[in-house]
């Protein structure tokens, strides 16, 4: 019988090292997805709202809240300031910017040039507390001011990045040339540059157009104001390397665009007719480019069941708060496909079967000694 205590002892003691060397091996993935608590220098994981030098005589306006990791970094659309992401259409929904901050540490940022609405008229906002540059200005230029923004603030990463619009096209770049730095992305509604490849150009004229340039009345109101070289953006992104696996989930509009205002205001030179039949070519161009990208990382959702327009984030705030948690929650555990759970790591099939198999000797010997 000693003998037996003795084979089954060998027998524990093998699953258990294959068991350790299996925990040994997944601890530096299970680690590597999750980013530093932040130790901004505006205080010690404190709340706070200010100017950040980021260097080169320029000051850009960030706030951070909450604690818990990953931190949670925030990209506004074109033209909006922070506020964004704390707003919704109906006041009595929780937004999206204090819901995941109850959780995770949040950042937002002012980029130069963007504004917030206070009121109907063409004068009634309010200027973007980030210095000015000069315009219009490019994804890549965007994209460089983050990692300034971050690394000068104190607030550490990796970090999970939502981006909303062209903000969302800037978060994917910055993931693409910083891919250390960003753990889980989030793109909600973002302007895929990469649809342009299935457009005459002609086709991409109208768009670039339908993507907006302020008006003169606006310009005059605010000569700073945030706009872009949306061609030099398209090379930018098409030059771009491809995403690392990561936590991804695409949001899109399910409401189709309609273009007629911008005929019937001159700025497309179409007829109502053709505006209609080229807007929803344009919004099934788009939504095949974000599948697209959805379909080359691995494990990536792309969700067009939103029943929202382009400001998903304001009309249904839950479904990002969701998305967003899904993300993070997927990082937390190490992982970089959507939805994994974290579960007790699995011993590696090679040291499982080897183990399986001594298991299944001893117990024969055992059987053998017993009879």
């Amino acid at each position: 019988m000693r003998r037996i205590g003795l084979l089954a002892g060998i027998v524990a003691t093998v699953m258990m090292t294959a068991a350790a060397t299996a925990l040994a091996e997944s601890g530096s993935a299970t680690n590597s997805g999750k980013g530093d608590s932040g130790q901004g220098s505006f205080g010690n994981h404190k709340d706070f709202a200010g100017l950040v030098d980021i260097g080169g005589g320029r000051k850009m306006y960030m706030e951070c809240h909450g604690t818990g990791s990953p931190t949670v970094v925030f990209v506004s659309g074109s033209g909006d300031r922070t506020e964004t992401w704390s707003k919704t259409l109906e006041p009595s929904k929780q937004a999206v910017l204090p819901a995941i901050a109850e959780t995770n540490r949040v950042c937002v940022y002012d980029r130069p040039g963007t504004v917030v609405a206070t009121g109907e008229g063409l004068e009634d906002f309010e200027k973007s507390r980030s210095d000015s540059v000069p315009q219009p200005t490019t994804l890549q230029d965007a994209v460089s001011d983050l990692p300034a923004l971050l690394n000068a603030s104190g607030e550490r990463g990796p970090y999970v990045v939502v981006g909303h619009s062209l903000g969302g096209a800037i978060a994917s770049l910055y993931a693409s040339e910083y891919p250390q730095e960003v753990s889980g992305l989030a793109l909600i509604d973002y302007t895929p540059y990469e649809a342009r490849r299935a457009l005459t150009d002609e086709q991409w004229g109208y768009w670039k157009t339908a993507l907006g340039s302020p008006s003169e009345e606006a310009l005059a109101a605010y000569p700073d104001l945030e706009r872009f070289d949306d061609q030099r953006n398209l090379e930018q992104v098409l030059a771009s390397a491809p995403l690392k696996p990561m936590p991804l989930v695409v949001l899109s509009s399910d409401k189709p665009y309609d273009l007629t205002p911008l005929v019937d205001d001159g700025t497309l030179p179409l007829r109502a007719h053709q505006a209609k039949e080229f807007g929803k070519l344009l919004f099934q161009t788009v939504l095949y480019a974000r599948a697209d990208l959805a379909s080359r990382v691995p494990g990536a959702r792309h969700l067009t069941d939103t029943d929202s327009g382009h400001y998903i984030h304001q009309e249904h705030p839950k479904l990002v708060i969701d998305s967003i948690r899904e993300v993070v929650d997927t990082v937390v555990v190490g992982g970089t496909t959507l939805g994994e759970t974290g579960g007790p790591p699995m011993v590696p099939a090679v040291i499982l079967a080897a183990s399986l198999a001594l298991i299944i000797s001893g117990l024969a010997v055992v059987r053998r000694m017993l009879r």
